[in-house]
């Protein structure tokens, strides 16, 4: 079979979903966190480009939804059951939360890559998706791309080079 292969790319604070033989991609992963939830049986997937770990903190009313792990996650999920997904085989795998920066003081607020992947982790565990794989922390940033047929991530880590998950 003849199939083109087409990469979906996925902007800050957006989510977008892929069906093979189709990639996506998001790039800029710093403290963000890149989370994809995919049925591999059905070769669909979903990846949200999560920056905030709480809408709750937004401090106005028109505010982008994709962006935080609280919202973004749950759209995610409609999302893929919506273009053919089982809640039953949906899984995870999920790369970033780096802190880019150090900072003297500990302040809990400055942790954002850190709580970033914390929310995204405890949506996921409410929504009973086991994440299968992850690649968290660190100060470097990264690009993945899922690949829909295969179920893997390659993980793109700048001055580390490539891993896939």
């Amino acid at each position: 079979m003849n199939s083109t292969k087409t990469v979906i790319k996925v902007g800050i604070g957006d989510l977008k979903i892929a069906h093979a033989p189709n990639a996506i991609r998001t790039t800029g992963l710093g403290s963000c966190v890149g989370v994809v939830v995919y049925d591999l049986p059905k070769k669909i997937a979903g990846l949200a480009h999560v920056m905030l770990p709480d809408s709750q903190l937004a401090r106005n009313l028109n505010v982008n939804m994709m962006k935080y792990a609280d919202t973004a996650i749950d759209m995610l999920i409609a999302q893929l059951i919506e273009n053919g997904a089982r809640k039953f085989a949906l899984q995870a795998k999920m790369a970033g939360g780096a802190q880019m920066f150090q900072f003297s003081e500990k302040a809990d607020t400055m942790r954002i890559g850190p709580r970033n992947a914390e929310a995204v982790e405890k949506k996921l565990v409410m929504h009973h998706i086991p994440i299968v794989a992850a690649d968290l922390g660190g100060n470097c940033g990264r690009t993945i791309e899922f690949d829909t047929e295969t179920g893997q991530l390659l993980i793109r880590t700048v001055s580390k080079g490539e891993k896939i998950i």
